[in-house]
C-alpha cells in the first residue's frame, strides 16, 4: 500500500499563484484503513496553521485517489495550478525527515510492520512553466531529482530532471502527447532506476590483470567497467598484478576495490608516509610523530594509534580529540558533506578506546566569495555550485549534525579566499571524555580476540558513499563527480547508537574493540580491526535497499555504523541493550588469527587475500622536491590616501575580520550544560578565538579548546605559515587562560597538486616547522589528518580548461586544561580606567596580512615566530592567570594590534585612548608608513590585556623578563583616540564589524518567512 499525504500552510492556500506542499509518501506492506491514514495525516499536521490531503495509490488506474472520496489526484485542480514541480531525494540517499517520520508513525500506531517514508517538496503554480535552466538551479542532481507535471486540456505532460538513471524515466512518458495520470510510477524507487537482475553468477566480476601498463592505468583511472576510478599509481597496480599472478588467478572486483580503498591517499596517507628527498621515513614519522615521541609528554595517553588522540584530563578521566576534513563531498553537496563530516568525527570519538562521550564540536570553514561561473564539463552544462550555496549548505550541515545529536558546537571560525571557490575546506572536530579505567583495564586499550563476533550496529548499508575514499584522493574533475560518493548523515540514528554504547554497553564491558565506519566502510573498519585475520558473510549485512552488489556493500560509506568485536558469550546482553535503544545490529562474521582477509557472499568466497599484502603491499614511491620561492609584486610602500577612520571601518568589514555571529548563533553551545566561556563574548557580542567548558560538573577543572589557521603567509613561506598556525592556536589558548604545561596539538594539512615537486617542497617545509616549534614549545601532536588534492579541474563559461588549486593550508588545534574555570579570561574590556598593556614585540611584518591585501601596503615580510621569547611569555602568562589580575585579554591575530583592540572595545562597549609610540617595536623604519605597520602588522606571540590600575606593580613584576608596555587606558566614551590625533567613533566601527553578519541574519529570517 502506498499513501501520499500533502501538508500545506493554510495561509498559503489563499495565494493560488504559488503554493508549496510538504509531501510524505508512505510505502507499507500492510493495508491501512481510512481512519488510520487520517490519523497519520493529523499526526503530521499543525491543526491551527496547516491542513492535509491524503491519497492512496491505485495500481490499476496508475494514479493516486483521495482517501475519503476515491476521486483521482486533484491537487492541480484544487490549487488551480498550471503545473507542479516536485523535488525529492534520489532512492538510497538518506532522508532524515523521512526516517524521523517513520519512527513517529510506528510509535503512534504501535505497529511492528515495516514501512518506508519518503519526503518531498511540491510547488503548485499558475505562473509560466519554468525552463530547464531554472529547474537546474533548485536541486542537486547528485542527491535529488525533480519531476515537472504540466496540465493540458486533456491530461498532463510529465518530465523528470536528474542524473542519467532519472532521465531514463522519461521513457515512461511520451512527451509528445498528454497522459491521464502523472503517476505511472507512484514515486521513484530503487528498482525503477537500478536493474533487479543480480544473481549469484553476476554479483561478482573477475578482473583480467594480464594487460599492459597503459591498460592498467586506464583501469585505475576509470575503474572496473567504468564504475568509478581506483586512483592507484602504476606501481601500485603492478604490485596488485604481481600478487595475483603469484597466486595464479585474477582478482575479483571486490578484492580490487578493497585494495584501492585501503591503499588510497585518503586512508593510507601515502604522500606523508613515503620517502621524500633524504627523509627516508617520510614526513609523518620524521617530523610529526618524532616530535611527539621526543617530547615524551606525561599528559599523552594515546597518540596516532586510534580514531582520535587523547590526553589526561584529571585523575579519573581522559580527553579524546579529533579533527577531520570533508572537502570533496562538501563541494558536491554542501549540506550532505558537512553533516557527514561532523557526524563522522563524532563517531571517531565514540570509537576511541572503548568509547568516549562526545562533549564538544568545533569547525573551521574556508570559503570563497567569488560568484565566477565554473563548470565541470566542457559543454558548460554542469555548473559548480555557487559560493553562497556552498556556504549556506555547509553551515546548515554542521548545524543539523551537532544540534540534533545533543553535542554543543562551541568553537568555530571562517576564512575567505577566492581560491576555495570550487573546493571549500571543511574542518570539523570533536572532543570527548572517557573514564581512565573501564572493567579494570585502561579504557584506551582495545583489540579483537580470536573468535569474537564482527557486529555492525546503527544505520543500514546503502549505495551512498561508494568510492568516497578513492574519490577524495584526487582532484575534483568532471570524471569523478558522481552521486554514489555523496553521503547524508542521520544524526537521530547516530544519537540512539551513541547513547546505547556510551551510556550502557561500554561500562558493562560487553565488547573488546570498537571503531567507526568512515572512509571505505566495512572494508576499512574490519580490515583495520582484523589485522590478524577475519571472515565476513556479506549477505548478513542489513541493507537500505535490495540489489546491491557485494563490492558495493563492502566499500559503501553509509553513515551511523559502528563495527564491534564482541565475545559470543556477551552478545545476548549487547543485543538486548541495542533493542532497547531501537538500534539495529547484525553479526556478519568473526575475527580470527588466520592472517587472511576472507569475505563470502551466499556461501561463496569472493575475497581471499593475505592481510600482510592488504596493509603493507603498496610500494613506496620516493618523492622528490624542487625548491620554490615567491615574491608578491603587488606590495607597495606608498600610503593609501584614506583617513584612518575610513580604513578602520573598511578593515572591520573584511570577510576575515568581521563578525560571524550569524553562524555561531545557529549552533547550540549550551546543550549538556558545560559552557563556561562561550563562542560570543562581551556585552557587544564579539567572536572569540577559544572557548572553555566544564566537562565534569562536580569539578572546577575546565577544558580549553582553540585553533589557528595558516594559509595566506604560505604564499611567501610555508615554513613560517606553519609556525604561525602553531603560535596562533597556542596564543589563543593561552590568552583565555589555558595551562601552557598541559597542552597538546592536532594538525590538519590541506594541500594541493601534491604530486608537483614544488608543492612537495612547500609541504616538507611546513612539516619541518611543525617539528621545530612543537619541540621548542614542548607541545606534542596527538592526532592529525591530511587532505592532499584540493584542486579543481574544470572549465570557465567559455568552455576553456581551468585549474584552481586551494592555497596550501594548515589548521592547528589545541586541547588542554585550565585548573580553575573561574580564572578564565574573556576578550571584552571591563572597566573605565583599566590600563591597556601589550605583551610582545611588533615587527615590520605586513607581508600577506589582511591590511596588505586591503591596501597593497608593505613588503614580503611575513610574520615569523620567535619561539624562545614566545615560550617565556606563555609560561609567565599561565602563571599570571592564577593571580586573577588580568581583566581582559585578546590574542592579536588577523588585522594586528588595532583590530584586536577594537574587538575588545566593542565587546566591552567602552572606549580607549592609546599612544602608538609606546608600542614595543623592532626594526621598523621611521618613515611615512611606520604608523600603519604598528597598527596592522600581524607579528606573532602578542597578547593585548587590560588590568585594574591597582594591579599595575604586581603585573609588571610578573612580566618583567619579557617585553611589554602600557600603551593606553580604557575610557567610558564611545570613541577610540589614537596618538591624540585620530578620534574614531566606536559605534560606527561596531556597525562595520557586524554589517555582514546582520545582513545574513536578515536574509535567513526573510527566507524562513517566505
Amino acid at each position: 500500500m502506498i499513501i501520499r499525504i500533502g501538508i500545506a500552510d493554510k495561509t498559503l492556500l489563499k495565494n493560488y499563484r504559488n503554493t508549496t506542499l510538504t509531501v510524505y509518501t508512505i510505502d507499507t506492506q500492510k493495508n491501512l484503513d481510512q481512519e488510520t491514514i487520517n490519523k497519520i495525516g493529523t499526526l503530521l499536521t499543525n491543526p491551527i496553521t496547516q491542513r492535509f490531503f491524503t491519497f492512496i495509490y491505485n495500481n490499476v488506474e496508475l494514479n493516486y485517489q483521495e482517501v475519503n472520496t476515491t476521486n483521482n489526484y486533484n491537487l492541480l485542480n484544487i490549487f488551480n495550478a498550471n503545473w507542479s514541480l516536485e523535488k525529492s531525494f534520489l532512492p538510497g540517499v538518506t532522508d532524515n525527515v523521512g526516517n524521523t517520520t517513520k519512527c513517529m508513525i510506528k510509535e503512534a500506531l504501535k505497529c511492528d510492520f515495516s514501512l518506508d517514508v519518503i519526503t518531498s517538496q511540491v510547488i503548485f503554480s499558475q505562473e509560466t512553466v519554468p525552463q530547464e535552466k531554472d529547474i537546474l538551479k533548485i536541486y542537486n542532481p547528485l542527491i535529488e531529482y525533480c519531476k515537472l507535471s504540466i496540465r493540458k486540456e486533456t491530461g498532463f505532460n510529465v518530465r523528470f530532471f536528474g542524473n542519467k538513471q532519472i532521465l531514463d524515466l522519461n521513457k515512461l512518458y511520451d512527451n509528445s502527447r498528454t497522459h491521464s495520470t502523472i503517476f505511472i510510477i507512484p514515486y521513484v524507487r530503487q528498482e525503477d532506476i537500478v536493474p533487479q537482475c543480480i544473481t549469484q553468477d553476476t554479483c561478482v566480476t573477475a578482473v583480467n590483470l594480464n594487460i599492459q601498463d597503459e591498460e592498467l592505468m586506464e583501469l585505475s583511472k576509470y575503474g572496473i567497467h567504468g564504475r568509478g576510478g581506483l586512483n592507484l599509481s602504476l606501481e601500485a597496480m603492478k604490485a596488485i598484478q604481481a600478487y595475483f599472478k603469484k597466486i595464479n588467478r585474477n582478482p575479483n572486483d571486490i578484492e580490487l576495490e578493497t585494495l584501492a580503498q585501503t591503499w588510497s591517499e585518503h586512508c593510507k596517507h601515502n604522500i606523508f608516509s613515503s620517502p621524500i628527498d633524504d627523509i627516508i621515513d617520510g614526513l609523518y614519522k620524521h617530523y610529526i610523530k618524532r616530535a611527539t615521541y621526543e617530547i615524551n609528554s606525561e599528559i599523552c595517553v594515546s597518540t596516532f594509534s586510534d580514531n582520535a588522540g587523547a590526553i589526561i584530563f584529571d585523575d579519573n578521566f581522559i580527553i579524546a580529540d579529533k579533527v577531520e576534513t570533508h572537502n570533496s563531498p562538501s563541494a558536491l553537496d554542501p549540506f550532505g558533506g558537512a553533516i557527514t563530516g561532523i557526524l563522522g568525527v563524532n563517531r571517531d570519538i565514540i570509537g576511541f578506546g572503548k568509547g568516549a562521550k562526545p562533549i564538544l564540536n568545533a569547525y573551521y570553514f574556508c570559503f570563497s566569495e567569488s560568484e565566477k561561473e565554473l563548470y565541470r564539463d566542457k559543454m558548460c552544462t554542469v555548473s559548480v555550485l555557487p559560493s553562497e550555496t556552498i556556504i549556506n549548505g555547509v553551515i546548515k550541515g554542521v548545524n543539523s549534525g551537532g544540534n540534533c545529536s545533543g553535542i554543543p558546537t562551541g568553537l568555530g571560525s571562517v576564512y575567505f579566499d577566492d581560491r576555495f571557490q570550487s573546493k571549500p575546506l571543511v574542518f570539523v572536530g570533536c572532543t570527548g571524555i572517557i573514564p581512565r579505567i573501564i572493567g579494570n583495564t585502561p579504557s584506551h586499550l582495545k583489540g579483537p580476540a580470536d573468535g569474537d563476533y564482527i557486529v555492525i550496529a546503527g544505520g543500514r548499508t546503502g549505495r551512498d558513499g561508494i568510492h568516497g575514499a578513492t574519490f577524495s584522493s584526487n582532484a575534483l574533475t568532471e570524471n569523478n563527480s558522481n552521486s554514489t560518493v555523496v553521503q547524508i548523515g542521520d544524526p537521530i540514528t547516530q544519537k540512539k547508537l551513541s547513547d546505547a554504547i556510551i551510556k550502557e554497553a561500554r561500562d558493562l564491558n560487553l565488547y573488546n574493540a570498537i571503531t567507526d565506519n568512515g572512509a571505505g566502510g566495512l572494508s576499512s573498519s574490519i580490515g583495520e580491526m582484523g589485522n590478524n585475520g577475519f571472515k565476513v558473510e556479506l549477505n548478513k549485512v542489513l541493507l537500505k535497499h535490495k540489489n546491491m552488489l557485494p563490492w558495493e556493500i563492502w566499500v559503501s560509506e553509509s553513515q551511523e555504523r559502528m563495527t564491534l568485536a564482541i565475545p559470543p558469550s556477551k552478545f545476548p546482553i549487547f543485543e538486548k541493550i541495542m533493542k532497547k535503544h531501537d538500534v539495529e545490529i547484525s553479526i556478519i562474521g568473526t575475527f580470527n588469527n588466520t592472517k587472511k582477509a576472507v569475505v563470502s557472499y551466499n556461501d561463496s568466497i569472493i575475497m581471499d587475500m593475505d592481510i600482510n599484502f592488504l596493509h603493507n603491499g603498496i610500494p613506496k614511491t620516493h618523492l622528490k622536491t624542487i625548491p620554490w620561492s615567491n615574491i608578491i609584486s603587488s606590495a607597495v610602500d606608498t600610503l593609501h590616501n584614506q583617513p584612518l577612520d575610513t580604513e578602520l571601518n573598511e578593515m572591520m568589514q573584511r570577510m576575515n575580520i568581521c563578525s560571524k555571529e550569524f553562524i555561531s548563533t545557529q549552533y547550540d553551545h549550551e546543550v549538556q550544560g558545560t559552557s563556561v566561556i562561550k563562542p560570543i563574548q562581551g556585552k557587544g557580542r564579539v567572536d572569540g578565538e577559544a572557548i572553555v567548558i566544564r566537562p565534569i560538573l562536580s569539578s572546577e577543572r575546565g577544558l580549553v579548546k582553540s585553533h589557528g589557521l595558516g594559509s595566506s603567509y604560505g604564499e611567501i613561506s610555508t615554513y613560517h605559515m606553519a609556525a604561525c598556525a602553531i603560535d596562533t592556536a597556542i596564543r589563543n589558548y593561552i590568552a583565555i587562560g589555558g595551562n601552557f604545561h598541559h597542552l597538546a596539538l592536532l594538525d590538519n594539512f590541506c594541500w594541493c597538486d601534491s604530486t608537483n615537486p614544488k608543492r612537495l617542497w612547500q609541504l616538507k617545509n611546513a612539516a619541518q616547522a611543525c617539528y621545530d616549534y612543537a619541540k621548542i614549545f614542548k607541545t606534542p601532536f596527538i592526532s592529525g589528518k591530511d587532505s592532499m588534492f584540493n584542486d579543481f579541474k574544470g572549465y570557465n563559461n567559455k568552455g576553456e580548461p581551468i585549474n584552481i588549486s586551494a592555497p596550501p593550508s594548515l589548521l592547528i588545534s589545541t586541547v588542554g586544561i585550565i585548573e580553575n574555570i573561574h580564572n578564565a579570561i574573556t576578550l571584552d574590556v571591563k572597566n573605565p580606567g583599566d590600563l591597556i598593556y601589550i605583551l610582545g614585540v611588533t615587527y615590520d611584518e605586513l607581508g600577506r596580512s589582511e591590511y596588505q591585501k586591503y591596501s597593497g601596503l608593505g613588503n614580503n615580510n611575513v610574520p615569523q615566530v620567535r619561539a624562545k621569547h614566545a615560550k617565556k611569555l606563555y609560561k609567565l602568562y599561565s602563571n599570571a592567570v592564577n593571580t586573577n589580575i588580568i581583566a581582559s585579554a585578546i590574542a592579536l591575530n588577523l588585522g594586528g594590534l588595532i583590530i584586536g583592540l577594537i574587538k575588545s572595545l566593542i565587546g566591552g562597549e567602552l572606549g580607549a585612548k592609546i599612544d602608538l609610540s609606546l608600542v614595543p617595536t623592532h626594526n621598523i623604519e621611521d618613515n611615512n608608513i611606520k604608523e600603519k605597520v604598528i597598527l596592522f602588522s600581524e607579528s606573532q606571540s602578542r597578547i593585548l590585556v587590560t588590568i585594574a590600575p591597582h594591579n599595575k606593580q604586581k603585573f609588571e613584576t610578573i612580566f618583567k623578563d619579557i617585553t611589554h608596555a602600557n600603551i593606553g587606558i580604557i575610557s567610558d566614551t564611545n570613541t577610540l583616540i589614537i596618538n591624540n590625533m585620530h578620534i574614531i567613533n566606536l559605534n560606527t566601527l561596531k556597525h562595520s564589524y557586524k554589517k555582514f553578519s546582520n545582513m545574513k541574519i536578515q536574509a535567513y529570517a526573510d527566507a524562513e518567512y517566505i
